[in-house]
């Protein structure tokens, strides 16, 4: 805030109390004064909380002796005590020195100073919660989410109208999946303060058929996690396999049963990991903190899968590939709305491909990608044997790239749009072996998927009475066809790392492309710490 603007301020502010004040005995308007100009003066580095005071004729909201103002002092301080539950960083809101400080309050215009400090911790701990604490496009750029902030002073507007206890408890997400993952985090709190799951297990790998000091670890920690019975089993027969199994399945890694390296790795990750995971997950899901659609789509890049969802229930999944993790092709995070499907697809390649991997080609064989059309700026086809390809440049080379419809088309036989400024969408692919992996982080960005023509009868059951015979009716033409979906159906691109079955347990998958650790680091320095909870 300028110097002059904070002049032209405490001139209005000396006007406006001259005349509340007029009426009002003296000694009664000098302790008014003091108040509201100390509340004035310190406003004034806050244009949202001056705003308020100012339109509410610098009255007190919470330091008065009302028991209004007594009871959201109280609610304030209730829900900072239980900011800790929410993975929120506990000392930004120092409850404690606010405490102190209104006791150590002598003076009107002291009262004044803490009136307004009180509203902007009060600000800070709300925006947090309901919209996370951190801009997610500043830990990566490829978390291009628009989180759904609400205006600093409406806050503190809606409070003052609001039932102070009823209104922290609306802030937080209200999803399954919060509620769920907080649960989940204090049950580990707990688990954490008692050992958590004890000694890791001592091998790179184990088989079904060992035994060992090794083998007797890794079942005792299968039995602290809850994927194995009570057992004095020392080797690795049948019971620890299954058990095994359960882990791989609840951890997105191949379920054969086998203690490979990489379930291994998963294995003997502490609880303080999957504690970080958890807290990662609740803010990326105070970032959502919005309607998302009775019917939406929703996929999570970690989990490889793009899911149905409607009135909070999966009603259809698939699995899918996403970005490589590598130059520009991680896939990007952020919520559209699919419009329609295209049936047959021509696949227009992206600037990035033609310059990057075909051009090279092309120079050194002009007859390189033959499955792909090059084309002038007028759509029209170029003749490759008259062409030199040789002379352009990755900024110079004027020509587009299109692959015609067909079976081994790059987008396969269908792709689903929510036009989007990052050229994502979901679609068919012929290169299905992909599917059976484990890890699957392949493609320039675009998910695929491995059930496409399920997926469109599902999204097309909702206005067709023969969903599969339409799509395929269109299908067999072999032409391109734009199919509109009468009803528009969100689409979220979400990175999860931890989430939640219906049954209330808790998953967790690798951080392919790093994002949970980079979030992590932000909301610990931010001041978020793990903690150890007794009981």
């Amino acid at each position: 805030m300028t110097a002059a603007f904070s002049r032209r301020w405490m001139f209005v502010l000396s006007l406006a109390l001259g005349m509340i004040f007029a009426g009002l005995p003296q000694s009664a308007q000098a302790q008014v004064t003091a108040f509201k100009q100390a509340v004035a003066e310190a406003a004034a580095r806050d244009a949202d909380i001056a705003a308020f005071y100012k339109a509410n004729g610098y009255k007190s909201l919470w330091t008065g002796r009302s028991g209004r103002e007594r009871q959201r002092r109280n609610a304030l301080f209730s829900a900072l005590s239980k900011a800790g539950n929410h993975g929120l960083p506990t000392a930004r809101y120092d409850a404690g020195g606010l405490q102190a400080k209104m006791k150590a309050a002598k003076t009107e215009r002291d009262r004044g100073l803490v009136e307004v400090e009180i509203s902007r911790t009060f600000l800070q701990y709300s925006r947090d919660l309901q919209t996370g604490v951190l801009v997610p496009s500043r830990v990566n750029r490829a978390i291009v989410r628009q989180v759904p902030y609400r205006d600093r002073t409406s806050y503190l507007v809606n409070f003052s109208k609001s039932s102070p206890n009823g209104f922290f408890k609306a802030l937080a997400p209200k999803t399954t999946e919060y509620n769920a993952l907080m649960k989940e985090k204090l049950r580990m709190e707990r688990l954490l303060a008692k050992g958590g799951w004890g000694a890791k297990v001592p091998a790179n790998s184990l088989k079904p058929g060992q035994s060992g000091a090794a083998v007797v670890a890794m079942r005792n920690r299968l039995i602290a996690m809850g994927f194995l019975k009570r057992t004095n089993t020392q080797t690795y027969d049948a019971a620890v396999q299954s058990a095994v199994q359960q882990f791989q399945l609840a951890n997105g890694l191949a379920a054969d049963g086998v203690a490979g390296a990489g379930t291994m790795k998963e294995l003997n990750k502490g609880v303080q990991d999957r504690l970080q995971s958890i807290i990662v997950a609740m803010e990326r899901e105070r970032w959502v903190n919005q309607e998302r659609g009775k019917r939406h789509v929703l996929v999570n890049i970690p989990d490889f899968t793009a899911k149905i969802v409607d009135n909070g229930k999966v009603t259809f999944s698939t699995r899918s590939v996403v970005g490589a993790n590598k130059e520009d092709r991680p896939t990007v995070e952020f919520s559209d709305v699919m419009e329609f499907m295209v049936v047959n697809p021509s696949w227009y390649v992206p600037r990035s491909i033609v310059v990057g991997e075909y051009l090279p080609a092309l120079k050194r064989n002009p007859n390189a990608v033959r499955h792909i059309e090059i084309t002038d700026s007028r759509g029209r086809k170029v003749n490759r044997a008259a062409a030199n390809f040789a002379q352009y440049t990755e900024k110079s080379f004027p020509y587009a790239m299109r692959q015609p419809p067909s079976k081994g088309n790059a987008l396969g036989l269908v792709k689903f749009m929510f036009p989007n400024p990052y050229n994502i969408y979901l679609h068919d692919t012929p290169a299905k072996n992909l599917f059976g992996r484990e890890s699957r982080a392949y493609s320039h960005g675009c998910v695929r998927l491995a059930d496409p023509f399920d997926f469109a009868y599902a999204l097309l059951a909702k206005q067709t009475g023969d969903p599969e015979g339409y799509f395929k009716s269109v299908l067999a033409t072999g032409r391109e066809t734009r199919v509109d979906l009468k009803s528009p159906v969100p689409v979220h691109i979400i990175y999860r790392t931890a989430f939640t079955t219906p049954k209330g347990h808790t998953q967790y998958r690798r951080d392919i492309y790093g994002r949970d650790a980079q979030i992590w680091n932000a909301l610990s320095k931010a001041g978020v710490a793990l903690r150890a909870v007794q009981g």
